[in-house]
């Protein structure tokens, strides 16, 4: 089947300039021209977003599949597999349907993130190309471990337990056995998890530095949850690609990751969502607290980092608490209030994620050759980024499901 996109607006992500009536010509899920006009080629299906800002599939680094974002503390130890095999199915298709063509999941029990991005994949379910981790590494007490009474069999957490290099790449290995698509780890302590210091380092150097080792031989990339200043610079020490949060920072971080090429991913919302929703929704106060004692720094660490030249990506963590799947695009005002232009905030869902994920030759733009991945919004985002909350049109590989 061959289809002709009429854009009002295009944004071109290599270089954030906007094109006027621009065509994009799409063949078997692929983009093979985008030229200037107001008529598709004969034999080509026509479909006209002459009113809309038309854009690259956008792409959120960080994402939990499994989960939901109003759940309340304490309820994963009685949830079932199934059930959250079908949570994972209703959050895919509801990041598809807001514009994010392709996600990087970032960690979940039982490998359902594997399956549901295998059935993807295939076609069997709806929803974006997924990117998944699989079960996070984390030493013994540290974030993703659970903090049950030692008496209660741990039958089910995120995490992968791991005390000492040689367990790291065993778990890392394990890990790729069953498929991931690249590997997380936890170097310090949470705001989600019970018993953590959040700004804890809890995985040591030599640990850090094994995963990465392993992950290189495998040829995967490697993504490392880091509040913490001392685990930030770890992972980057480590050799670790991204960065997730990243929200206690100092100088010497800033430079590891200017000389490193380490990636961070803000995921600003989510802390954003459990200081001002928390309290109303009766979060734990512990929670709230530590939200607020890592947030205090992040404003800083991401404006001198844009001034540095950081590469920053696009993550939102969504299904974190009253951070919800379908909705996470609350994150691109974020960016702009914590100093990202909105073109800035654009290329870091595009083209900038496209490379964190070793993709920049088929996703991230529109051009020929890359994979026929759109989606367009009502508004120019370039002059308001509150039009990315409504997506008016998503393509994926070439097939409409979403245009009104």
């Amino acid at each position: 089947m061959k289809t002709a996109i009429l854009c009002g607006k295009l944004f071109n992500s290599a270089d954030a300039s906007i094109s006027e009536h621009a065509l994009v010509l799409i063949e078997n899920g692929k983009i093979t021209d985008v030229r200037t006009g107001t008529a598709a080629p004969e034999g080509y299906e026509t479909v006209d977003l002459s009113g809309l800002f038309v854009m690259p599939g956008l792409i959120d680094a960080h994402t939990h599949l499994t989960s939901v974002g109003n759940e309340p503390q304490g309820e994963d130890a009685y949830i079932l597999p199934g059930e959250l095999t079908v949570r994972a199915i209703k959050n895919a298709r509801a990041d598809l349907l807001a514009g994010f063509t392709t996600i990087r999941d970032c960690g979940g029990a039982e490998y359902i993130n594997h399956s549901v991005r295998d059935a993807i994949a295939r076609g069997d379910l709806t929803g974006p190309r997924v990117f998944s981790a699989g079960r996070c590494i984390t030493s013994t007490g540290g974030h993703a471990d659970s903090h049950f009474s030692p008496y209660i069999s741990d039958l089910r957490h995120d995490g992968i337990v791991v005390d000492g290099a040689d367990e790291a790449r065993r778990a890392a290995r394990f890990n790729l056995k069953y498929g991931c698509d690249f590997i997380k780890v936890m170097a310090t302590g949470g705001v989600m998890s019970r018993g953590t210091t959040v700004g804890s380092q809890q995985l040591t150097l030599d640990e850090l530095k094994a995963v990465v080792e392993i992950a290189r031989m495998y040829g995967v990339h490697t993504a490392a949850h880091a509040h913490g200043t001392e685990g930030i610079k770890a992972a980057s020490r480590a050799g670790i690609t991204s960065v997730e949060h990243g929200m206690m920072m100092d100088d010497e971080a800033l430079d590891l990751f200017c000389e490193n090429g380490t990636y961070h991913t803000p995921t600003i919302i989510a802390a954003e969502r459990i200081i001002t929703e928390g309290p109303k929704h009766g979060l734990v106060p512990w929670m709230v607290d530590k939200a607020k004692q890592v947030y205090e720094r992040h404003e800083w660490g991401i404006r001198e980092g844009l001034r540095r030249g950081v590469r920053h990506t696009f993550g939102t963590d969504a299904g974190t608490p009253f951070n919800f799947h379908g909705r996470q695009a609350y994150e691109f005002e974020l960016m702009q209030s914590f100093g990202f232009t909105p073109a800035q905030a654009l290329t870091a869902a595009t083209r900038t994620n496209a490379e964190l994920l070793r993709m920049s030759d088929r996703l991230g733009r529109v051009a020929p050759g890359f994979c026929a991945d759109l989606c367009a919004f009502r508004g120019d985002p370039l002059a308001d980024l509150r039009v990315m909350k409504d997506c008016a049109f998503v393509m994926k590989d070439g097939v409409v499901y979403k245009n009104n």
